[in-house]
């Protein structure tokens, strides 16, 4: 499984690194997973709203199998961040052009706000940040209930810390339960639920 995680001024800093952190690891454990961080702007520096600056690798999203988009700088104006990009909009219009036949576009919190500003979530199962669920809605998206919601290209996850949920979901949704397992051991973290995937009923209240 090849994964990259699209990196730009103002993202969150655990929205990246939990996720590069388990996908990381589960190469460093032989489960066939390479991770590397990417930007729209090709390679360059990236600084996060912590101020973690981060090298990023060009954008290459035909190399992927995975493309995760991570929030941060949503609920504030800021001079970057998520806000920032949707101004812009060049990564959404970027997301929605790599959209292909199997490429699995992923979220950590509001980086769906990207997915949604590209078309991406119209009528699509999703979740993401609570603070951010009407906008998601009013985006197009079908709001569920859950801390990663797979349907099928498209997996998104709830705030912040569940992008630790959603890279170790990827990594039993393609390397399998048993490389998902390892992973969680080393980490000595047990992903949490529910998981929601598509075909699954929707429980009363779990969507809008």
């Amino acid at each position: 499984m090849r994964a990259d995680i699209v990196v730009f001024d103002g993202a969150d800093d655990l929205d990246v690194v939990g996720p590069y952190e388990v996908l990381g690891l589960a190469g460093r454990a032989g489960q066939g997973v390479t991770v590397r961080l990417v930007s729209l702007d090709g390679p360059r520096t990236v600084t996060t709203a912590g101020g973690l600056l981060l090298p990023a690798a060009g954008w290459a999203p035909q190399e992927a199998d995975v493309l995760i988009v991570p929030g941060g700088g949503y609920a504030t104006s800021e001079t970057s961040g998520v806000r920032t990009e949707l101004d812009s909009g060049r990564l959404p219009a970027a997301l929605a052009a790599a959209a292909r036949p199997g490429l699995v576009l992923a979220s950590v919190c509001t980086g769906a706000m990207l997915l949604g500003a590209g078309g991406l979530l119209t009528g699509r199962a999703c979740t993401t940040h609570h603070r951010a669920v009407e906008d998601l809605v009013a985006a197009g998206g079908r709001h569920v209930k859950a801390r990663v919601v797979d349907d099928g290209d498209v997996v998104t996850a709830g705030g912040i810390t569940s992008g630790l949920d959603l890279a170790i979901w990827l990594v039993e949704r393609h390397r399998g339960a048993q490389a998902a397992a390892l992973v969680q051991q080393i980490l000595e973290y047990e992903r949490r639920e529910p998981l929601w995937r598509s075909g699954d009923p929707v429980a009363s209240g779990a969507g809008r």
